[in-house]
C-alpha cells in the first residue's frame, strides 16, 4: 500500500483568528459600500489522527472557512498553519500533498468527457510526477481501499451512484498522499444507509493511515459518531467547541442545545422550535451584541449590547455565551 503510516505527535492544522469579509455595494449608482461578514475571528486546532466536526445552519460560514483552510480563499485576516508551517510558505504543488478538499458533489469537479482513470491520473502526474505504470499501480491500490472495483476506472462520472461518487472523491484525496482532508457535507446528498457506509469508511481510513479530518455539516447527527471534537458555528462565529461526547451530553450554548434537541433519536421528543425566530441576522449589519440574541430563550439585556467572548484554540471547553447552560 502506498499510503504511509505516521505518528500522532503534533497539530495537523491550526487556525488563528481567521476572518473573512466581502465588500458589497448597494443604493443608487451602487455608491454605498458595505462589508459582509462571513467568518469572524475563528481559532481552533486539529490534532493529528483526529476528526473535528464543524456544524451549523446553511449560511453560517462553514464552507467559506473550509475553502480558506485549503487555500482556495484568502482570509481577510488571521493565520493558518499546516503541520506547524504557515500555509503561505507552501507552494501550490506542495500544498496539495499536505491537504485535500473533498467536495459535497465530487463528480461536479470531474470532467464529464474523461474517464475516472483520466481524471484521477492528472493530479498524480502534477503532484508526484509518477510515470503511467506507477500511476496505475497506485490507483488500483487506493480504489481497493475505498471499496471500488478496478473496472470503475474506465467509466465516466455520470455512470456512478451518489455513494460511489463520494468514494471516488475520497480516493482522489488519498492519491495525493495528503494527511489532512477537509470534507464539505460529505454525505448530505446520500440515503441514510449509504451515509453510514461512507462514514464507517472514513473512520477506517483515518485509523489505518493516521489521517486528520475536518468534517463540515449542517447535520449534527452526521458528525456525532465520527468526530473527536465538535465546533458549533453560528453567523460566522464558533459559539461552542468541546469533545463530541460533551456536546451531546451537556451542550452549554443555547444554540447547541437547540441543535442537539433537533437530532432524531428513538423515543425522544423533538425540541419545540415552532415559536422561535429562525432567521439569521443581516451579515451587512451585524448585531451589537450576541448574534443569537433574537432566538435565545436565556437572553438578557447585556446580551443585546455586549459582544460575547471570542473563541480560543488553547483550551476546551469553549462557549461564547454570558449565560452558559
Amino acid at each position: 500500500m502506498f499510503l504511509s503510516r505516521g505518528r500522532c505527535c503534533m497539530n495537523a492544522l491550526e487556525a488563528i483568528n481567521l476572518s473573512k469579509t466581502y465588500s458589497a455595494t448597494d443604493g443608487f449608482f451602487l455608491k454605498n459600500k458595505k462589508n459582509i461578514r462571513a467568518v469572524n475571528d475563528i481559532s481552533f486546532t486539529l490534532k493529528e489522527n483526529q476528526t473535528l466536526g464543524i456544524v451549523g445552519e446553511s449560511g453560517c460560514g462553514k464552507s467559506t472557512l473550509a475553502r480558506m483552510l485549503v487555500g482556495l480563499l484568502e482570509p481577510t485576516s488571521g493565520t493558518i498553519n499546516l503541520q506547524n508551517q504557515n500555509i503561505k510558505q507552501y507552494q501550490r504543488q506542495e500544498l496539495g500533498r499536505v491537504i485535500q478538499y473533498v467536495f459535497q458533489d465530487p463528480l461536479s469537479s470531474l470532467n464529464p468527457r474523461k474517464t475516472i482513470y483520466q481524471s484521477l491520473a492528472a493530479p498524480l502526474k502534477y503532484l508526484h510526477q509518477h510515470d503511467n505504470s506507477l500511476i496505475k499501480e497506485k490507483m488500483l491500490s487506493v480504489m481497493g481501499e475505498v471499496g471500488l472495483k478496478e473496472e470503475f476506472l474506465d467509466r465516466y462520472p455520470h455512470e456512478f451512484s451518489g455513494g460511489q461518487a463520494q468514494r471516488i472523491g475520497i480516493a482522489r484525496a488519498l492519491l495525493a498522499d495528503a494527511k489532512i482532508l477537509i470534507l464539505d457535507e460529505p454525505v448530505s446528498a446520500l440515503d441514510v444507509s449509504i451515509q453510514s457506509q461512507v462514514l464507517n469508511l472514513l473512520n477506517e481510513l483515518k485509523r489505518k493511515f493516521n489521517l486528520s479530518f475536518i468534517v463540515i455539516s449542517h447535520d449534527l447527527a452526521v458528525v456525532e459518531n465520527i468526530s473527536d471534537e465538535i465546533a458549533v458555528m453560528y453567523f460566522g462565529d464558533i459559539v461552542e467547541h468541546n469533545s463530541s461526547k460533551e456536546i451531546f451530553q451537556k451542550p452549554r450554548h443555547p444554540y447547541t442545545e437547540l441543535l442537539v434537541g433537533s437530532v432524531p433519536k428513538l423515543n425522544k421528543q423533538f425540541a419545540d422550535i415552532s415559536n422561535k425566530n429562525t432567521e439569521l441576522p443581516d451579515p451587512a449589519n451585524p448585531p451589537l451584541g450576541c448574534s443569537f440574541y433574537s432566538r435565545c430563550s436565556y437572553r438578557s439585556e447585556k446580551c443585546q449590547s455586549t459582544k460575547t467572548p471570542i473563541n480560543s484554540a488553547e483550551k476546551l471547553p469553549f462557549v461564547s455565551c454570558f449565560h452558559p447552560l
